[in-house]
Formats: C-alpha cells, structure tokens, sequence
C-alpha cells in the first residue's frame, strides 16, 4: 500500500491570509483553512515507498525547465455542477495556462517513476469548500468578487496527504520542493 501524494502550487501565504479573512465573514460553509489552500496539478492516490525517490527526481528534472510566471486567482465555480455542488472553487485568472503546462509535466514526472496519476482532466483551481451536493449558485456569485493579488509561482510542492478519519481533513506535509526555472 502506498502513500497519498499531490503535487501542487501553494499561493503566498499573505494570499491565503486575505482569502482567508474573506471567507470569515461569510459563514454557512466549512472552508478550507489557509494552511491547506492550494492548486493541486496532480493527484497520485498511491505511491509505493519505492517510488518515491525516482518520483521527486522525476519532478526535480520536469519543472525545472519551466520558467516562473505570473498568477492570480479570479473567478468561481462548483464540481460537478453549481446546482449540486460537490465542490465549490475559486478560479485562476492569469496564469492558467502556465498551471496546466506544469501539470502535464507534473503527471509526466509520475508515469516515468511508475506512480499512476488520477485521470481526471485538469482544470486550475483552488478547493474552498466541500458542501455535499448543495445549490452552490449564491456562493459562486459572492466568491466572484474576491480577486487575489498577482503572484510569482516558482516552485511546485510534492505533498503527502493522510486521512485523518471519516469527517476528518486530510493532513498535508510537504515532501519536497522543487524550483521552476527563475
């Protein structure tokens, strides 16, 4: 059995501090706290212990040909659907092709090491809240307001993901950092 594992892009923390305060005041939702906010480029539902060094080589080498670029997140939305929203997600402006660049070689990094990724279709987004299947339409129109600041993304995180218990968030620890090209 191997570890839960992501790859991801984690906004500033001063970006994740203001969506934060955002959300605050904006109760009804349980949202994603400012530690756990991120856009994941891939999901690997198991890597084998074996994998994991051929992994974070793999995805040293991937993104370190990837120049840094501009991001910022804009825009709201719901999977699959706003009128049963499983989830509800903020959006990325600038920047989106660059994310879905990223994920490919993020996804590359992993077939190459023999870890299988998800195979859902990538779309760049930030999770903000699960709320098992509910009209999320008013939420999506007061999240369209918030638009974040223009960050650099120059590095991608590969995260360890483990389950805390049913009701439970995962918990997320950082296994390796890896520099896009500056």
């Amino acid at each position: 059995m191997g570890t839960r594992m992501f790859v991801a892009v984690y906004p500033p923390e001063d970006v994740r501090e203001e969506l934060a305060e955002f959300l605050s005041v904006r109760p009804g939702l349980t949202w994603t706290g400012p530690e756990q906010m991120h856009l994941t480029l891939t999901f690997f539902g198991s890597v084998p212990d074996r994998s994991l060094e051929p992994l974070e080589e793999n995805l040293d080498d991937a993104v370190a040909s990837v120049e840094s670029f501009p991001c910022g997140l804009h825009g709201a939305g719901a999977f699959p659907h706003p009128d049963s929203a499983a989830v509800v997600w903020l959006g990325v402006e600038d920047g989106a092709e660059d994310l879905t660049r990223l994920a490919r070689k993020a996804r590359g990094a992993g077939n190459r090491a023999g870890v299988v990724p998800d195979g859902k279709a990538f779309h760049p987004h930030l999770t903000l809240a699960r709320p098992g299947r509910t009209n999320a339409t008013r939420w999506i129109r007061v999240l369209e307001t918030f638009n974040s600041r223009i960050w650099t993304v120059d590095e991608v995180h590969l995260v360890e993901s483990t389950l805390q218990g049913h009701g439970h968030r995962p918990r997320h620890r950082t296994v390796m950092t890896a520099p896009l090209n500056p």
